[in-house]
């Protein structure tokens, strides 16, 4: 059954240097109302790794880890018709306010893109800007089954470089 599902507030504050862009939050992290909630999601599992930190246990200590690192999250879609998790399926998308997000954080020098689809979301609605730095990451989806964790970890590992 396709369904409009929306996207959580932006984890943020003035300080962040980084700014992860996935595309929509998946069914799993909407019931648990947490950014990458699915349990075999690796993206939690790879900040920990790439930062050299043990792997939070809780929500809160999740989110406290990125605001150390100076790293923010959101979702280049604010909402959007989908039935299931999988970014192909992703319809009638409506982008969040990326450019005043961008405009509020002076600091901010690093988008990374977690996957292909919100990357090119992001090149649908928004023009880079001269000033950041943008990379391109695989996807710690699930679904993207190709990628082993190592191999993740070596590409995200740039981001903290």
């Amino acid at each position: 059954m396709i369904t409009t599902k929306s996207s959580f507030a932006p984890i943020s504050n003035p300080d962040i240097e980084i700014l992860i862009l996935g595309s929509l939050p998946g069914d799993k992290s909407i019931e648990v109302n947490e950014y990458y909630g699915h349990p075999q999601n690796r993206f939690w599992k790879i900040i920990a790794a790439i930062s050299n930190n043990e792997l939070p246990q809780n929500y809160k200590d999740k989110v406290a880890l990125l605001q150390k690192l100076k790293i923010g999250v959101w979702d280049v879609a604010q909402k959007a018709l989908r039935s299931g998790s999988l970014d192909s399926a992703i319809k009638s998308e409506e982008p969040n306010d990326i450019e005043t997000f961008i405009s509020n954080h002076p600091k901010l020098k690093i988008i990374a893109f977690n996957g292909k689809t919100a990357e090119a979301l992001f090149n649908k609605y928004f023009d880079k800007k001269s000033n950041i730095k943008y990379v391109s990451l695989p996807s710690t989806s699930p679904a993207n089954a190709r990628f082993d964790f190592d191999t993740l970890r070596e590409s995200w590992q740039q981001l903290l470089n």
